[in-house]
């Protein structure tokens, strides 16, 4: 059964910005498959192609989340001055990517503002 939700997604100083709220508090396997096709559409129209992905409410994901932030970043990687960050995890979230040592490949950031002012310096 398909959900009617959808990420917020807004461009802020040429980055775009894939925000999950509060109905994506958990995104297990059937939160994913409209969700998926919501931040692969949005990473591969962004242009320039620089994402922000905001998950201040995302309180657990599983691995095929995982692999949606792989696509994302993969993407973005491929095309020069690409980049991916994430902010607002919550404290299991973020543990999850730094025991995985993901977060040596994304940006992870407290905040929103702040990752948008470190993917602006890029």
């Amino acid at each position: 059964m398909a959900s009617n939700k959808a990420p917020d997604i807004s461009k802020n100083d040429g980055i775009t910005v894939i925000t999950l709220g509060p109905e994506f508090e958990n995104l297990d396997e059937l939160e994913l498959d409209d969700l998926r096709g919501d931040i692969l559409d949005a990473s591969q129209s962004a242009d320039p192609p620089v994402v922000l992905l905001d998950m201040p409410h995302t309180k657990f994901f599983g691995s095929s989340f995982i692999e949606i932030l792989f696509r994302v970043w993969n993407r973005m990687n491929a095309q020069e001055g690409g980049a991916f960050a994430i902010s607002g995890l919550t404290p299991y979230c973020r543990e999850v990517l730094e025991v995985t040592h993901l977060d040596q490949l994304w940006g992870l950031y407290d905040t929103r503002d702040e990752a948008l002012a470190e993917l602006l310096k890029k």
